[in-house]
C-alpha cells in the first residue's frame, strides 16, 4: 500500500471513530433525556370532603410513590389543597400542577379551552355522587322559593358542578332561557365555610349547594332540608370528580401517569374492601368531625360509586354547548379522557 492509500485509510478510519464518537455520545444524551423526561416531583390537588378519599388515602399511604418505584421511578408527591375548581385550572394552565381535581363543571370549562393548545383531558374518574341542595329557609320547600333574602354558597359561582346543576335545574323548573334565575343568589364559598355560615345562622347565607359529608351533616340538624339533589336533575347516577392533565404533561410522563393510574386502582380497591380503615383514616387525615360509623355508612351509601367509569358528563356537556358555556363538543366520554395506560 501507498504512504497516500495509508494516509487515506487512515483518514476514513479517524472518520470512522469520530462518527462512533458522536453516535455513542447522541445515544448518552438520548438515554440521559429519556431517564430526566419523567418528573421527579409531582404536584396533585384536591378539595375538601370524603368524596376525594381515594386521594387522601394515596397521600395518605403514599401510593403513588410506591407504585413509581415499582416501575423505576423514585418520585416525590406534593399534595395542594383548593376550594374551588377554577384556581386550580389557573394553577394548571399556569404550569404549577400536574394533575388537578374536581367536579365536572371546571373540568369541561377546561377543556373546552385547550383543545387547540394544551389539550388538557380527564385521567380518570374517581366516584358517582349525588349532590344536594340543603336550606335552613323554613319557606323553601322547592327551588321555586328562593327569592332576593337567600344566598346559596357553592365553591364557584357559574362553573361548578352545583352551579351548572344549579343553572339545569333553574331551566328544568321556570323554561328555556331561565338558566341563569337563581345565579344571583348564589355566592363562592368553600364546603367548610359554607356549612358553618348557613348552620350558624348569622350569615346570609340560607343555602348550601354542597357535597358529602357536609350534606349529610347539615340535614342531622332539624332546621336543615334537601330542596334537589342532582340525581334528579341528571336522570339517575353522574360523576361528581375527576382528576384531569395537560396532554404536554401526559405525554412527558407516561411511568408517572401509569403509576397515578395503578395507586388510584389500588386506592379505590381498598375503598371497596375495607370501608372500615378508609373510614378511618379519612378521619385522622382530615380532622372530620365525623364518627367512625358516619364516615363508614356514607362511604357503603348505595347512592355512592368509587368507580373510575364516567357517568353522564355528555349531559353537562351538553348543557354547557347549547347555553355557550362551552364550545368544543364530544360524542362518546372516551373522547374528554385520556386512554388509560397499559398496565
Amino acid at each position: 500500500m501507498t504512504a497516500r492509500g495509508v494516509r487515506t485509510e487512515n483518514r476514513g478510519a479517524g472518520r470512522r471513530g469520530v462518527l462512533r464518537l458522536a453516535g455513542a455520545a447522541f445515544l448518552a444524551l438520548a438515554t440521559l433525556g429519556t431517564a430526566q423526561a419523567e418528573v421527579a416531583t409531582v404536584r396533585l390537588a384536591k378539595q375538601f370532603g370524603i368524596s376525594y378519599l381515594p386521594l387522601t388515602l394515596m397521600e395518605q399511604e403514599q401510593l403513588l410513590e410506591k407504585q413509581a418505584k415499582q416501575r423505576g421511578l423514585d418520585v416525590k408527591a406534593e399534595w395542594l389543597r383548593f376550594t374551588g375548581g377554577s384556581g386550580m385550572n389557573e394553577a394548571l394552565l399556569s404550569g404549577n400542577l400536574d394533575f388537578a381535581s374536581g367536579g365536572v363543571g371546571p373540568f369541561l370549562t377546561i377543556w373546552g379551552r385547550t383543545q387547540n393548545n394544551i389539550k388538557v383531558k380527564g385521567v380518570a374518574a374517581l366516584n358517582a355522587m349525588p349532590l344536594w341542595l340543603v336550606t335552613v329557609n323554613p319557606d323553601v320547600k322547592s327551588i321555586k322559593d328562593f327569592s332576593g333574602k337567600d344566598k346559596i354558597a357553592l365553591p364557584t359561582v357559574k362553573t361548578s358542578i352545583q352551579a351548572i346543576t344549579l343553572q339545569m335545574a333553574a331551566e328544568q323548573a321556570f323554561g328555556p332561557g331561565q338558566q341563569g334565575k337563581l345565579d344571583p343568589l348564589t355566592v363562592s364559598m368553600g364546603h367548610p365555610d359554607a356549612q358553618t355560615a348557613m348552620m350558624g345562622g348569622r350569615s346570609e347565607i340560607t343555602a348550601h349547594f354542597g357535597a358529602p359529608p357536609f350534606q349529610e351533616m347539615e340535614l342531622k340538624d332539624p332546621r336543615a332540608r334537601k330542596v334537589l339533589d342532582s340525581y334528579d336533575v341528571l336522570g339517575g347516577p353522574h360523576t361528581f370528580n375527576l382528576v384531569w392533565a395537560s396532554n404536554r404533561f401526559v405525554e412527558a410522563n407516561p411511568k408517572v401517569t401509569a403509576a397515578f393510574h395503578a395507586a388510584l386502582e389500588e386506592s379505590l380497591k381498598m375503598i371497596r374492601d375495607d370501608p372500615a380503615r378508609a373510614a378511618a383514616l379519612w378521619i385522622k387525615a382530615e380532622g372530620a368531625k365525623l364518627t367512625q360509623e358516619e364516615a363508614e355508612a356514607i362511604i357503603r351509601a348505595p347512592q355512592n360509586e368509587w368507580t373510575t367509569a364516567p357517568k353522564r358528563m355528555l349531559a353537562y356537556l351538553g348543557y354547557m354547548n347549547r347555553n355557550g358555556l362551552v364550545a368544543a363538543k364530544a360524542n362518546s366520554e372516551t373522547e374528554l379522557f385520556f386512554p388509560a395506560p397499559a398496565r
